[in-house]
């Protein structure tokens, strides 16, 4: 490419991304700070898996209350057999400082697990172990950091969250960070819960959103609306890589519409008395999708003293982001399976039949028992990793990413410039059955706040795909990669 054609592309990338920033700043840029998402998983291969979130409110000794809520997934952690017992031990470290002004006031805290099981299927499990503690502070702003050390590597895994506690004596009224809390019925002793992440999965029975408002003006009662929606979103898996490229109308290109919208639900309340006043929603179990709360006090969109917050969160999967059910597990074949054969698996209902289909699935192409436990492990394992890693608007492995990290494992090299990324599986950078490009058509920022890199499709990638399918249907997928 010549020096006046690189100059060229890089004006219009500008140009094109100045725009995008322009539009944006127009969209209610007060709105969406105050709107949070709870974090992605943050997924490291060889890390402990950590999961956390902080929230903060006012007691009635008008005393500031962090809650700090994290969970460890079990089989991040390296285990040691003793005495029969597989054993892990991880130190949690917290930090919570005052961003305020001249306040040098911190709070340090260690805590350290002893994790022993009996079943040596918790080297793999992925369930986890929730921790929850409350630490008193005087209001004002926080950063909290939460840290997982695992003591067997020394690798750690931190997670950062900023908090913010209104001071009820101020004459000035607010709303808290909004909570999620989920519930299963079927879970013995089953409890509201804090949700930690984004995506939530299905298995759930209900939600539980929790806030506070202060309301300082004793004279000035304040009027709450809070409404439950519903945004349109891509929920289908990546296509063929020989398919057509998407179009820009199409909503796997979009993504996901905020502004195409449904509302679920509304409430309203007015709040006469001054003070600190906890707030509670709860709903049943929603569909799978993307969803946001919104809470805000009525007035003109314009007022400065309008009180605004929102939540967003997804519906995953039932186990989400494991897969243990037959529909869990039948569905990621769509990247192994011609598309008669696989509208034909969906259509069995009976979670038995489904499962033995999905047996026979495997076994007819894989003839050797062993060999096919070993390729439907890795199969499974990478569907899982593709979830924690490449998670969105949709489930992780329905993305084109998880579609290539699923089918063709972790890339050697990944290239990344403003709206173009590149996968590499050779030291060959030029080598096109070797090196995949994937383009975003919104960059990720508070506005869209995803990653939606769409690979550019070819018919070239037709016998490449074709082979790398025959390598996990004849298990040879376990000695070579492509």
């Amino acid at each position: 490419m010549t020096t006046k054609n690189i100059k060229y592309h890089l004006v219009k990338r500008f140009l094109i991304y100045s725009l995008f920033i322009l539009v944006g700043i127009n969209c209610s840029s007060t709105k969406i700070d105050n709107v949070s998402r709870g974090s992605d998983f943050q997924y490291r291969s060889g890390y402990p898996e950590l999961r956390a979130v902080a929230s903060g409110i006012i007691n009635e000794d008008d005393l500031g209350i962090i809650t700090i809520s994290s969970e460890l997934v079990y089989g991040s952690l390296i285990y040691k057999k003793e005495n029969g017992l597989f054993t892990a031990n991880a130190t949690l470290d917290i930090q919570i400082s005052s961003l305020e002004v001249n306040d040098t006031k911190a709070i340090n805290d260690r805590l350290n697990f002893d994790i022993r099981k009996e079943e040596p299927s918790v080297v793999h499990s992925q369930e986890t172990y929730l921790f929850q503690k409350d630490y008193t502070v005087t209001p004002g702003n926080y950063l909290v950091g939460i840290t997982i050390i695992d003591e067997s590597t020394g690798k750690s895994t931190t997670r950062k969250e900023q908090v913010f506690i209104p001071n009820p004596k101020k004459n000035i009224s607010n709303i808290t960070k909004i909570q999620i809390l989920s519930k299963t019925e079927d879970v013995k002793q089953s409890i509201f819960t804090p949700e930690t992440t984004y995506d939530i999965p299905s298995s759930i029975d209900s939600l539980k959103f929790v806030f506070q408002i202060t309301n300082n003006k004793p004279d000035s009662p304040i009027t709450i609306n809070a409404e439950l929606i519903k945004f349109k979103s891509d929920t289908s898996f990546a296509w063929p890589m020989t398919y057509n490229n998407y179009y820009p109308s199409s909503m796997p290109y979009k993504g996901i519409d905020y502004h195409s919208q449904e509302v679920i639900n509304s409430t309203r309340r007015t709040l006469t008395d001054p003070g600190s006043v906890l707030i509670e929603f709860v709903f049943p179990a929603l569909e799978r999708g993307n969803y946001r709360l919104e809470v805000q006090s009525e007035g003109d969109v314009n007022d400065e003293n309008k009180l605004y917050k929102a939540r967003d969160f997804s519906i995953k999967s039932p186990n989400y982001p494991s897969l243990k059910t037959p529909r869990e597990l039948a569905e990621p074949l769509a990247y192994l399976m011609g598309e008669k054969e696989y509208k034909q698996l969906l259509k069995i209902q009976s979670p038995d039949s489904l499962k033995r289909a999905i047996d026979k699935f495997w076994l007819s192409n894989i003839k050797n028992s062993k060999t096919a436990s070993d390729v439907i492990a890795l199969y499974y394992e990478r569907v899982e990793e593709a979830n924690k890693q490449f998670s969105s608007f949709k489930e992780g492995w329905k993305t084109d990413l998880g579609m290539m990290y699923i089918l063709f494992g972790p890339p050697w090299y990944v290239d990344t410039t403003l709206d173009e990324m590149r996968w590499s599986y050779s030291y060959n950078l030029s080598d096109p059955e070797k090196n995949f490009y994937f383009k975003t058509p919104k960059i990720k920022n508070k506005y869209f706040p995803f990653d939606n890199y769409l690979l550019k499709r070819t018919n070239y990638y037709y016998n490449i795909q074709y082979q790398q399918m025959q390598l996990w249907l004849s298990g040879l997928i376990l000695t070579r990669n492509m």
